[in-house]
């Protein structure tokens, strides 16, 4: 009954089973790694200890930048250079923009150092001027921003003097010195005088928490599951009603292509020897009635307008 197995047609059906099972439980496996590892890394991130809570250390060995160093204050020597705005930045439900500055360190490269947040729009409200000389400043490390971030202007078409991502990308091309791929927001903003500039919050590593990419990673697990038991119950149904054709043929119920053997053949031939048998004795009839109708016709004569020979003959008469 099972022999169809073996057919061409279902060498490739079973081949294609045989490689989308498989495939459907890897991606599904590693969708389920790839959110175990964000509910590991969040779950690593909330054990470690404030990042304000850790001693500084000098900038250069702080970087790259990662979710271990990530918050974590950073010092550096330097004097301040160009500054920048950076618009569009909301600090406890309020629109404001960040002032940064450009940190010149000995080493030819500069740091961007956020100084703090001011309420209102850029050129509309007074910014408090940096420090003059070599300062050293401790702040904490954050990565560069990138399109994606939080309140990232990307679109440019920024006047002159405003910044749409902090960044060492979107820098390079408005400073002429090397620019470290990481920047600083302090936490000290005493002694800036009238307007004092508030400390922007170190926020958190992307990727580090359950966001929405962790449960579209457990979607996408589930997805794929299913689409592997969806195979493997189209691949059983095929089977079956595959195996339930056969055996009807096998029992005579239908017929073979091309012939009419078969209990619905028999009873299809029948079927169509009862109606010519049915159609002939009905054009016997009706051949019948026809010269029935013409002998009559000929013995009644001809008739005007309809009305029989008899009545006017009745009707004379009369």
């Amino acid at each position: 009954m099972y022999r169809f197995l073996l057919t061409p047609r279902w060498w490739g059906i079973n081949l294609f089973v045989v490689l989308a099972i498989p495939f459907c439980v890897f991606m599904g496996t590693w969708q389920l790694g790839r959110f175990e590892d964000r509910v590991q890394t969040h779950n690593a991130a909330e054990k470690q200890p404030a990042p304000g809570t850790r001693a500084a250390k000098p900038i250069d060995d702080l970087l790259p930048v990662d979710t271990a160093t990530s918050g974590r204050p950073a010092t550096a020597t330097g004097r301040y250079a160009d500054q920048f705005l950076v618009p569009g930045r909301e600090l406890d439900g309020k629109d404001g923009f960040y002032v940064l500055n450009m940190l010149r360190t000995g080493n030819g490269k500069a740091l961007p150092v956020v100084r703090g947040w001011l309420p209102g729009k850029p050129g509309h409200t007074a910014v408090p001027a940096a420090p003059t000389g070599t300062v050293t400043v401790t702040g904490d490390l954050q990565a560069s921003e990138n399109a994606g971030t939080a309140g990232a202007h990307a679109t440019g078409g920024l006047p002159d003097g405003q910044l749409g991502i902090i960044g060492a990308a979107s820098l390079v091309n408005l400073v002429p010195y090397d620019v470290y791929d990481a920047w600083v927001t302090l936490q000290d903003t005493s002694g800036s005088g009238a307007g004092a500039l508030r400390p922007v919050p170190a926020t958190v590593p992307q990727g580090t928490g359950l966001d929405l990419k962790a449960f579209q990673n457990l979607g996408y697990t589930g997805e794929w599951f299913v689409f592997a038991g969806f195979v493997l119950f189209m691949w059983f149904r095929l089977i079956r009603r595959e195996a339930e054709a056969a055996r009807d043929l096998k029992l005579g119920i239908i017929a073979e292509a091309g012939t009419g053997t078969g209990t619905g053949g028999s009873t299809a031939a029948s079927t169509d020897a009862d109606a010519d048998t049915d159609a002939g004795r009905n054009a016997d009839a009706a051949e019948s009635l026809s010269s029935g109708v013409g002998a009559g016709a000929a013995v009644a004569g001809p008739t005007d307008h309809g009305v029989p020979p008899g009545s006017d003959a009745k009707a004379g008469g009369a």
